[in-house]
Parts: C-alpha cells; structure tokens; sequence
C-alpha cells in the first residue's frame, strides 16, 4: 500500500498485457516500489476468433485500472505502455481512446524491441540488486499472453526476438493439452534459429533468467504461495528447473479447475499449461540447467526507463 506522507519524484509505469494489466509505482531517487497492482483481465480473449479486442474485455481493463486508482495516487508521471494483444488488434486505436475517455490513461502500443528493451531493464535491476548477482549478461525469457519474447543482453548489448506463441492465443487456437503441447513443440522449432545464432554471437551466457506469469506461477508454487498469498519478494530469485515444471504440470493437471485456480489466479487455471509447455521447450533447446526468476518486467522497466529519462 501506497505510504501518502513519504517524499519522492515518483513515475507510474502500466503494462497492459495480452492477459494482465499490472500497474507500479516507482520511486526514482531510490529506486523502490512505493505501490504496485495488477489483475487479470484477458486483453486477448477472443482476439484469435474476431481480431479485436472485445467489449467485455475493455471493460474489464477499465475496471482495473479505475480500481487502481482507488488505491494508488494516479498523480504523477505515468509511462503506460501496450504490447502484443493491441499490436495485432485491429481495433486498437478504438480501445486507446475508450480507456483514455474512461480512465485518463494514455496507452502507446511499444514496438517488440521496445518491449524487449524494457523488460530487460527490469530484470537486469532485478537481478542485480536483489539477487546480487553479475548483471552483465544474460539469457531471458518473458511469456506473455499473445507473444513470446527471447532476449539475449550482452553488455550494452540487447537482441531480441518476438515470437507470435502465447499462453492466451494458443490455449483458445488449440483447445486441449494434447494439442496445445504438440503446437507449442512445432511451434518452439523458430526458437533454436534465434537461440543458435545469438549464442554463436556472444557466447552463451552463464544467466538463465525469466520474468511473467508462467514462471513467476511455478517459483511461487515451488515456494508454498498460491495467488492470493503470493509474494514478489520471495519469488524474486527463485531458480526454477525442468523438474519443477514435470513435478506443477503433473499436479495441476490431476486438480479440479476450481483448486488450479486458487493456486495460479482465476482466469489461468487454463492457461498454466500452455505457459509450461513453452518453458519447457526453451529449457530443451538452451540445455541450461535452472532458471532465475524475477517478478519484474515490462511495467518495471517503463517505470525504470520514465525516471531515467527525466535525470
């Protein structure tokens, strides 16, 4: 919760997601997180049958965010960005205005290099001053609702790729386990070019990292959280392996929908699977051995990247 009386140049940074509209407010001068929020709000419902973005969702985004503002003084300098779902929407200049209209809040769709740039800031400071570890190179996946996103940082140095694979848009596309694991396998083949290529460029780094909620889920599962109890600070560092995603995919398979979705958050108790199918994939290519989790992403790194812009 938002402490009213403490001093700062605070900037608000809002990532509406394909499945998730997450919301932070950062601190500029010490770089910590005075408030943060986020729902589930399944921007991309729908989006592979229609290509738009549906009513009921834009209502659903709207609700959110005027119930952020309930909790989170909405008076600063806010940088809020879109990504895949309103890339590819067809009506995305109709949903910007209504949320403007409804809310105050100006969204600019990002590009994939931009949304790539901002995660990766955002798990660079993650894994830097949280985990202490050397920041200077690493490997990260971010699995959205409408995209995957490989990234590879190599100094000063980001490369990227953003792959039209998501736990939102495949889990409508392909309907059952057995055919979302098949897709996602045929699918996760346009990985290896990518992974084969920044590899050979600059060496395979040491650091295998992953932010959104795929990931986060697992790390929290493995730390005995479920959704409503669950952490960022404990999350953040977690290392996750293959055997976690075998041991959560094998046990939430066996739960009834209601009991899955106290576990990962209402609203993804069909989507984990297709999320773990494509962790699963990345790690089979990669060969990496574990995985740093970090909970911060794109709406971290629009924070991070608004502050800086104005020191």
């Amino acid at each position: 919760m938002e402490n009213e009386n403490e001093e700062g140049d605070y900037v608000i940074g809002i990532d509406l997601g394909s499945n998730t509209v997450r919301i932070v407010k950062i601190d500029c001068n010490s770089g910590k997180k005075i408030a943060e929020y986020e729902k589930i709000v399944r921007t991309a419902d729908k989006l592979v049958q229609t290509g738009k973005i549906s009513d009921e969702a834009i209502e659903r985004i709207i609700n959110a965010i005027n119930e952020a503002k309930e909790k989170i003084d909405f008076n600063d300098e806010i940088n809020a960005v879109a990504t895949e779902a309103l890339r590819r929407a067809k009506n995305s200049d109709e949903v910007i205005k209504k949320i403007k209209e409804a809310t105050g809040v100006e969204f600019k769709i990002i590009t994939p290099e931009e949304e790539a740039t901002f995660t990766a800031l955002a798990v660079e400071n993650c894994l830097e001053n949280r985990c202490e570890t050397d920041a200077r190179s690493f490997f990260l996946v971010d699995i959205g609702g409408g995209s995957t996103e490989l990234i590879l940082k190599h100094k000063d140095t980001i490369i990227s790729q953003s792959f039209p694979l998501g736990i939102v848009t495949f889990t409508q596309k392909y309907k059952t386990p057995e055919a979302i694991k098949y897709a996602v396998k045929k699918e996760a083949k346009k990985f290896k070019d990518f992974i084969d290529v920044a590899f050979s460029a600059y060496k395979k780094p040491k650091i295998f990292a992953a932010s959104s909620g795929t990931p986060t889920s697992i790390a929290a599962l493995k730390k005995g959280l479920n959704y409503n109890t669950y952490n960022p600070e404990v999350v953040n560092c977690t290392k996750v392996d293959e055997k976690d995603l075998d041991f959560w995919l094998d046990k939430l398979m066996k739960m009834e929908m209601k009991k899955r979705e106290e576990l990962v958050g209402v609203g993804r108790g069909d989507l984990i699977f297709t999320g773990i199918y494509i962790f699963k994939e990345i790690f089979k290519i990669t060969k990496y051995e574990d995985c740093i989790v970090c909970d911060d992403g794109v709406r971290e790194g629009a924070a991070i990247s608004g502050c800086k812009m104005r020191s």
